[in-house]
């Protein structure tokens, strides 16, 4: 968990020291143009709002049927105006810029201007700058505007008001300003990348307030609005409009160009004359009422195409009614606060730092990769749909910097720590549980730790008389077979090997790992070696000349294991008085001619697994307390051997009683089929002779 934290720390200190000085903004920007154009589309709002395009169709029209070349003679504007005043549009704004007089004369302009007399829901267009223009003060001839700015000088002091305040300003001819019951600003900001993507919705002149084209439009019915200012939040009425430090706000693009119910110029000034000769017009004045009407270029020579998120070749118009678009609906886009966003991705960073520390394996690796990868898109995505613009490439940084880490922590620490636990078991380790510690280390505490065992103890019987006639190598030969017979089922029944001392295995159960049934494990591993031996021994008798047979004690109990040893050099073992009671059930096999012997708590645990005999209460040397001993044995030798076990079961208990005459007269009948009852026979005999003081039934083995 440290490390997964450690890995996100990285990842999201690395994002944002790119993040906050802005290196990455142009990617950002790149994502957010792709989250509007999968996710714009119109609101209620949209359909409030009609455009006028004087398309390059208009400019055809003009010239080939009315012989107007461009620029056209102003009086042609007047239909549009006139068709809007008829239709009862809520307002006109008139992306044009006439600075300049016209070239029909001033007759021209004036025709213009009474057009636009006495129509308070016309705006007109003023061009400003800070480097040319024809007006360095608001001009005499142009009415001033009557919207204020409440909260303005301060606001102004304390943001970067260069793309607000103009030096320069290009009015329309004094005729035409002089008429417009508005005034308003197209100017236009680019983001650095030359894409328009925010704009403001007033800049500043003289000292004076000029709304944008959409303000405008939208304050020409209601002139008495009040607005204030003041950092992050510019409200027009109950409308809340976030903006920035340099009072842009960021536009809730409807849909590429088009989105915007659009007329055709020369359609409406047809309209127009047919209204005013009697006739049908081609378009139902209808169409416009109470609409906000916006008038612009679309021809491609008229050079008023921009670039934006959802298009290439976006007309300038089009901003300007996206703008009154987004005031109506109120719904800017809230781009999230820097704060907010550096915990989100120190966040998500932290929790995918957990994550990639909390599951191993490649199928899981590669879910929580993919997920932490996918869901910073998910949030931002979300996020847009709720009007935020979150950043997500300082997310996206952060998860793939968290991931790289992760994985090269992993691999200069858990990797070492992976092929530290293969090299420390592999020689004494199923490849299976060596896998499961890998995935669940935890399971595995190095060191000493105090664990309860079922320990294997298995010898050759006069291994030291065969190895004596055997060659060295085909000594090594005849002990790799064996050993790798019995070492393959302890494994398999996911024991752990302790050590090999030459033709003795020494084995454990639930450590490393924990194994609830470890005791039947380890009985059942005894038993399928002593069967696999009687399959070998044909082969063993060919070669050696007599046959091979194995003595095994088990017993379970509490012990010590663990890697133990010196820092460079430590085996994987266990001590304890348990351990040392196993070995000593392995040499009383030779007391009662058996090769399988468990102790009484090994047998408790069985749960009647595998059938068992009693065999003794031992003292061994070493232990004060005897112990009850058994023989497990398969369930088929169990029933074929029944009669004979049932009575050495009454001669032993004879034998408990102290009777050793009568318990050697019933060993005495089935002494021919069972060497246990041979040994007891032999054993009452030494008794009779020499009667013990204090008898409690409890043979002694004097002898390890």
């Amino acid at each position: 968990m440290a490390l997964g934290l450690m890995a996100g720390l990285i990842g999201a200190m690395v994002a944002l020291v790119l993040y906050l000085p802005g290196f990455l903004d142009f990617w950002e920007k790149k994502t957010w143009d792709l989250r509007v154009n999968m996710m714009a589309k119109p609101a209620e709002t949209t359909d409030r709002i009609r455009l006028i395009l004087l398309d390059q169709d208009s400019l055809d029209w003009a010239e080939n049927e009315n012989g107007l070349s461009w620029p056209w003679p102003r009086e042609v504007y007047s239909a549009i105006i006139q068709f809007c005043r008829r239709s009862g549009a809520r307002s006109l704004a008139v992306d044009v810029l006439f600075t300049e007089q016209s070239v029909y004369g001033v007759d021209d302009d004036k025709s213009l201007a009474a057009a636009i007399q006495d129509y308070k829901g016309f705006i007109g267009s003023v061009s400003l700058s800070n480097s040319a223009g024809d007006e360095k003060n608001w001009p005499a001839y142009a009415a001033e505007p009557v919207f204020k700015v409440s909260g303005l000088e301060d606001w102004l002091t304390s943001m970067d008001s260069s793309r607000i305040v103009f030096s320069h300003a290009s009015f329309p001819v004094p005729e035409v300003s002089a008429a417009a019951g508005i005034l308003g600003d197209v100017q236009f900001n680019p983001d650095g990348d030359n894409v328009y993507r925010r704009a403001a919705l007033f800049h500043v002149f003289d000292g004076k307030v000029l709304p944008s084209l959409a303000l405008g439009s939208y304050l020409a019915g209601q002139p008495d609005t009040v607005i204030e200012i003041i950092p992050g939040k510019l409200t027009v009425g109950d409308r809340e409009i976030p903006i920035d430090k340099r009072g842009e706000a960021v536009l809730n693009f409807r849909g590429p160009s088009g989105t915007h119910k659009a007329y055709n110029a020369a359609a409406v000034i047809q309209s127009e004359l047919r209204i005013e000769n009697g006739e049908e017009p081609a378009i139902n004045p209808d169409e416009f009422r109470n609409a906000h009407v916006f008038f612009g270029f679309s021809a491609p020579g008229l050079l008023d195409l921009r670039v934006t998120p959802v298009s290439g070749i976006y007309p300038g118009v089009e901003i300007n009614a996206t703008i009154l678009d987004n005031l109506l609906a109120n719904d800017f886009i809230n781009p999230v606060p820097a704060a907010m966003a550096i915990v989100i991705t120190l966040l998500i960073a932290l929790l995918a730092g957990l994550a990639t520390s909390s599951v191993s394996g490649i199928i899981k690796s590669s879910m929580v990769y993919v997920f932490f990868i996918v869901a910073p898109i998910g949030l931002c995505l979300y996020a847009y749909h709720e009007g935020f613009w979150l950043p997500v490439v300082v997310q996206e940084t952060a998860v793939v910097i968290t991931l790289f880490s992760s994985g090269l922590i992993y691999y200069t620490t858990e990797g070492r720590q992976k092929k530290f636990i293969k090299n420390a078991f592999r020689q004494y380790l199923s490849h299976a549980v060596i896998e499961e510690l890998i995935q669940h280390p935890e399971n595995l505490k190095l060191g000493g730790e105090r664990r309860m065992l079922s320990i294997f103890f298995s010898d050759l019987e006069g291994f030291t008389s065969i190895s004596e006639g055997l060659e060295p190598e085909a000594l090594t030969t005849l002990l790799n077979e064996y050993l790798t017979a019995m070492t393959d089922i302890i494994q398999e029944e996911g024991g752990t090997v302790d050590k090999y001392e030459g033709d003795a295995i020494i084995a454990l159960w639930n450590a490393p790992l924990l194994q609830p049934d470890h005791a039947q494990r380890c009985v059942r591993a005894a038993l399928r070696c002593q069967s696999r031996l009687a399959e070998m021994r044909p082969m063993f008798r060919e070669r050696l000349g007599k046959d091979l047979k194995m003595r095994i004690g088990m017993n379970s109990g509490p012990a010590i294991v663990g890697n133990m040893g010196s820092h460079t050099r430590f085996d994987y073992t266990m001590i304890g008085d348990a351990v040392n009671l196993a070995s000593r059930l392995e040499g009383i096999n030779k007391q009662f001619g058996t090769y399988t012997i468990i102790s009484h708590s090994t047998m408790e645990q069985l749960n009647g697994l595998f059938p068992v005999r009693e065999l003794a209460k031992v003292a061994v040397v070493g232990r004060k307390e005897p112990v009850i001993i058994y023989e497990p044995m398969m369930q088929d030798e169990f029933d074929l051997r029944k009669p004979e076990f049932e009575r050495f079961a009454e001669g032993l208990a004879l034998f408990y009683k102290g009777d050793f005459q009568g318990a050697m007269a019933v060993f005495s009948g089935i002494r021919e089929k069972d060497p246990a009852a041979r040994s007891y026979g032999a054993k009452c005999r030494d008794l009779i002779d020499h009667p013990p003081a204090d008898w409690h039934g409890v043979w002694v083995i004097t002898s390890k």
